[in-house]
C-alpha cells in the first residue's frame, strides 16, 4: 500500500502516478513491469518514488486498490429491489454499467483478475441481503457461506466476461443462469 506521503500529493497528481502505474501494469503485467521505467515515464527520482511506496509491489498493491475502488463506483450502491423482477433487473443494471467501465477502461479490465482479489463483501453484502429479504436467495444457508460463495462465483464470472470482452465477444448471460441456481431454493421433491 501507499506510504502516507503519497496520501499528501495533490489529487491530480495521484492520478496521474496510479494511471501511468495502471498501463504499465496491465500491458506488462506486474512480474514483467519496470519500476524504473514506470518512475522514468514519471519523471521522478527513485528516491522520490521510494518516499510513495515501498518498491514495485507496493506500488501494485496501490493499483490495485484503485481499480477495486473505481469498479466499485462503477457499480454504484446496490439499491434494494421491491421485488424479484426488480431485483434481477438491477443486477443487470449494475452488470451493465461494469461491463460499460470496462470496455471505457481496458487497463482496469487488464487488471480485473487481480482486483477481484480484494473483498467484494462492501457491495455484495446488501445485495444478498435483499435477495434474502425478497426470497430471491436460499435463506436455509448461513449468510457468510452465501456471500463467500456468490463472491467466489461472481469473481470467476468477471474474470471470464473480461476475457470474453478482451475478444470483443458479447456479454454471456450464462452467469446470471449460474447465481440463480445457486440462490434458488432447492426442490423439495
Amino acid at each position: 500500500m501507499p506510504l502516507p506521503r503519497f496520501s499528501r500529493l495533490p489529487a491530480d497528481r495521484r492520478e496521474l502516478i496510479l494511471r501511468v502505474a495502471r498501463a504499465h501494469f496491465a500491458r506488462d503485467g506486474v512480474d514483467r513491469a519496470s519500476y524504473n521505467q514506470i518512475i522514468a515515464e514519471l519523471g521522478i527520482s527513485k528516491t522520490s518514488a521510494y518516499q510513495y511506496f515501498d518498491g514495485k509491489e507496493d506500488l501494485f498493491a496501490g493499483v490495485i486498490e484503485d481499480v477495486h475502488a473505481r469498479v466499485l463506483d462503477a457499480l454504484g450502491p446496490w439499491q434494494d429491489a421491491s421485488s424479484a423482477p426488480l431485483f434481477w433487473a438491477r443486477l443487470r443494471e449494475a452488470s451493465d454499467r461494469l461491463s460499460a467501465h470496462g470496455a471505457a477502461h481496458p487497463d482496469d479490465l487488464a487488471l480485473l483478475d487481480a482486483s477481484t482479489a480484494q473483498d467484494p463483501a462492501p457491495w455484495l453484502a446488501p445485495v444478498i441481503d435483499n435477495g434474502r429479504a425478497l426470497g430471491v436467495i436460499r435463506p436455509d444457508v448461513d449468510r457468510d457461506l452465501m456471500l463467500t460463495a456468490s463472491a467466489a462465483v461472481l469473481r470467476a464470472a468477471d474474470i471470464w466476461q473480461a476475457a470474453r470482452l478482451r475478444r470483443g465477444e458479447a456479454e454471456s448471460t450464462i452467469v446470471w443462469s449460474l447465481l440463480e441456481g445457486l440462490w434458488r431454493q432447492p426442490d423439495a421433491g
